[in-house]
């Protein structure tokens, strides 16, 4: 299973970061998932205010990891 993961940082204090993870709503390889990952950026955002997208990787994860 893939997932988008998020490496964001707070807009205020930008050396506080985090990492998130992102399950996509269907089952995809990392080729489709690098094509296909923007759109979940917005709805983060908008759940996630104050935090910026520094940078992005589609990855395996286990269930247990979301």
């Amino acid at each position: 299973m893939l997932a988008i993961i998020l490496l964001a940082c707070l807009a205020r204090e930008p050396n506080i970061c985090r990492e998130y993870k992102i399950q996509p709503q269907e089952q995809m390889d990392s080729a489709h998932c690098a094509m296909h990952a923007a759109p979940y950026f917005v709805p983060w955002s908008e759940e996630h205010p104050g935090w910026q997208i520094k940078r992005w990787h589609c990855a395996p994860v286990s269930e247990d990891d979301i």
